[in-house]
């Protein structure tokens, strides 16, 4: 057990060492404050790291999911303060990432249920969820799984199944069948301390944005992040995407080399009437590139909360409509 833990702790650090080599000359991180977060207990589940900007009185809210191997800060940190000029913003972190849930399995249905307990523990309603990538999936299946809690969606470079060719299935399946030989590493004790104890640590006092980034990058082990992409390659949401039913975007980076754009758009056209926003840039865009990514998502946001807005309207006019002491206004 000790040797795995070594090998993978110098694993992560060595990739570490790399990435900020590399992307330091190329890649300027937005310039923004990181907003404090603080701990979330969601009952029977665990408790997760949960940041939150209140936005103006009264503002709608927007629950942001994170991509795979990230956190919720991570995947968001260049938009929040953007987002939070017009929004409730919720941002928090997925379990087996960062400082989220920690539980002896790793399950796409699980994560959105971990979404609808904090929208339902913060009191949210018809929050928009809104996800990237993997978070992305996550918020399908939040509508899938509690339709009620979800007032709308925004969908970041975004899939409704991976295996759609000979490469993606061989290695989906390879993953499935490595991590689940290797699920009962989770199950460990000594795994489950270390983790929580990664996680505890990352109270750290202020640091440079560069080395936050890498700090949070390194929160999440690589034995976590194996098991969440075989879990992902599991996914499947096209029998049921023409049955969503509340107002969606689907944010297309248009020069994403991980999922192509051309998928992404056939997801959108699934979906009725989900409006297709380009953004020009890669599938990391939201973070290296989110001078190009922030404005796009943000139309895709705002379009989506006017109709969110547009479809209550009706409501309230019906129900006000009715005669006082009426049945149907009582209802």
């Amino acid at each position: 057990m000790s040797n795995v833990g070594s090998c993978l702790g110098k694993t992560v650090s060595s990739v570490s060492r790399v990435v900020r080599k590399q992307i330091d000359p190329y890649v300027a991180l937005p310039d923004v404050e990181i907003p404090a977060g603080r701990w979330l207990q969601l009952p029977r589940r665990g408790r997760t790291w949960l940041t939150e900007l209140p936005g103006p009185p009264g503002a709608p809210a927007i629950v942001l999911l994170h991509a795979v191997g990230c956190t919720g800060m991570l995947t968001w940190f260049p938009l929040v303060h953007q987002l939070a000029e017009r929004y409730r913003v919720v941002v928090f972190d997925q379990r087996w990432h960062g400082r989220g849930i920690i539980s002896e399995s790793f399950s796409l249905h699980d994560c959105a249920d971990d979404v609808a307990a904090v929208i339902t523990e913060l009191g949210l309603e018809d929050p928009i969820v809104a996800g990237y990538s993997m978070g992305s999936v996550i918020a399908q299946r939040t509508w899938r799984q509690h339709p009620d809690v979800v007032g709308g969606l925004v969908l970041a470079a975004t899939t409704d199944h991976f295996r759609t060719n000979g490469s993606e299935r061989f290695f989906h399946a390879g993953m499935e069948i490595s991590m689940g030989a290797l699920r009962t590493l989770s199950k460990s004790r000594t795994v489950r301390r270390a983790t929580r104890s990664t996680a505890e640590a990352l109270d750290v006092p202020t640091l440079d944005l560069a080395e936050w980034a890498l700090e949070e990058w390194r929160s999440t082990s690589p034995w976590a992040v194996a098991q969440a992409v075989a879990a992902l390659g599991r996914h499947h949401s096209t029998p049921w995407l023409s049955r969503i039913d509340v107002p969606t975007a689907v944010v297309v980076p248009s020069k994403d080399r991980a999922i192509p754009p051309a998928r992404q758009r056939r997801l959108a056209a699934r979906i009725p009437g989900a409006t297709v926003h380009e953004a020009p840039c890669g599938h990391a865009g939201c973070v290296v590139q989110s001078d190009r990514f922030a404005p796009t998502f943000l139309e895709a946001v705002h379009v989506t909360a006017a109709r969110i807005r547009d479809r209550a309207r009706p409501a309230r006019s019906a129900w006000a409509a009715q005669p006082a002491g009426s049945s149907e206004s009582i209802r």
